[in-house]
């Protein structure tokens, strides 16, 4: 094969694998309407089973991520409650939806947690915008809720869909079974008396999502301030997390590709890399690939032994022996 004929195949068959994957991440936005319509799992915070698991979400998995609007997002409180529309609603594992979301809406690494419940302004004012205090009547001060169109809002009192909280100015749910859903905090809390979580006194900064992953013993992403003992998680700035606001949402946890998502961990130069990911997921990984490497091998002498034993190409080894015979060429 000439040199010019090489180059032509070579570049052809680029051209050819770059178009799939143009095909591939186009179909998986039409899916998803996000992008990046995938994340990967970069941390043990929602494993359910240590050695890893279909089905939930692990370090090193792939997740679909779905355009989500926030008033769909159904939160585990929700999922919880036999009056609630949503009832019995699970997503990976659990009831209640996984969230992708921004810390305080800053540009570091999302987090993919479980939403736990949501807050709702009661009773609210408009907020003073570009006064020093933007509630000079008290309340907590929300720059994404509006009253009559105007931005901006001073909230008295609260709502929690799929609690009895209804125009609390502080929340306090026990969800022991009885006051909401059961959420088993797989230990003691709450200065060891509890086994189930707890929110107690919680004055929220504003609207949103109360967050928590599936493995984080009820540790909640907003901390001490809503659950007592949480560690929380912390902005870039340092200051701990409020309730999740439809700004900061990415998108709704979709469907899991598992342990592919660990090829990129392996060869990222930041990150905590492979430290979390299951043994069983690289193991499997493992064998993917080597399935991948070892298919062809098997399937292509088994495809033309199939063939070869087919009526049609019997038939067409007959009529070129024929033609032989007859000493006719086959191409003319």
């Amino acid at each position: 094969m000439q040199p010019s004929s090489s180059a032509k195949l070579l570049f052809r068959e680029v051209l050819l694998a770059g178009g799939m994957i143009v095909v591939l991440i186009a179909a998986l936005y039409a899916h998803t309407q996000s992008m990046p319509p995938l994340v990967v799992v970069e941390s043990s915070s929602m494993v359910h089973v240590s050695d890893g698991e279909v089905g939930s979400i692990d370090a090193g998995d792939l997740i679909l991520v779905h355009k989500s609007s926030f008033d769909n997002i159904v939160t585990f409180a929700e999922a919880t409650d036999p009056s609630n529309p949503y009832y019995g609603h699970e997503s990976h594992g659990m009831e209640g939806d996984v969230v992708i979301y921004k810390k305080n809406g800053e540009s570091s690494t999302p987090i993919i947690h479980r939403a736990i419940l949501r807050v709702v302004p009661n009773e609210a004012y408009p907020a003073v915008l570009g006064d020093d205090d933007p509630c000079p009547e008290g309340g907590s001060y929300d720059s994404e809720w509006s009253i009559n169109g105007s931005q901006g809002a001073c909230v008295l009192t609260w709502d929690v869909p799929g609690t009895n909280v209804v125009d609390q100015s502080s929340i306090t749910i026990a969800f022991d079974g009885i006051d909401a859903g059961y959420y088993d905090c797989k230990r003691f809390v709450h200065a060891g008396v509890e086994p189930h979580l707890r929110v107690h006194e919680w004055v929220p900064k504003h609207s949103g999502l109360l967050t928590l992953g599936d493995a984080n013993k009820c540790s909640v992403d907003q901390g001490h301030e809503a659950v007592n003992g949480s560690s929380g998680l912390q902005s870039l700035d340092g200051s701990l997390l409020g309730p999740v606001q439809e700004s900061w949402l990415v998108g709704r946890a979709g469907g899991e590709i598992p342990w592919l998502g660990a090829v990129k961990l392996m060869v990222s130069g930041s990150g905590p890399g492979l430290t979390y990911v299951p043994g069983s997921s690289i193991m499997y990984l493992l064998a993917c690939i080597g399935g991948v490497l070892v298919f062809p091998m098997i399937a292509d002498p088994l495809i033309r032994k199939i063939f070869s034993t087919s009526p049609e190409n019997i038939q067409a080894q007959q009529e070129k022996a024929f033609l032989i015979a007859l000493g006719v060429d086959e191409e003319e």
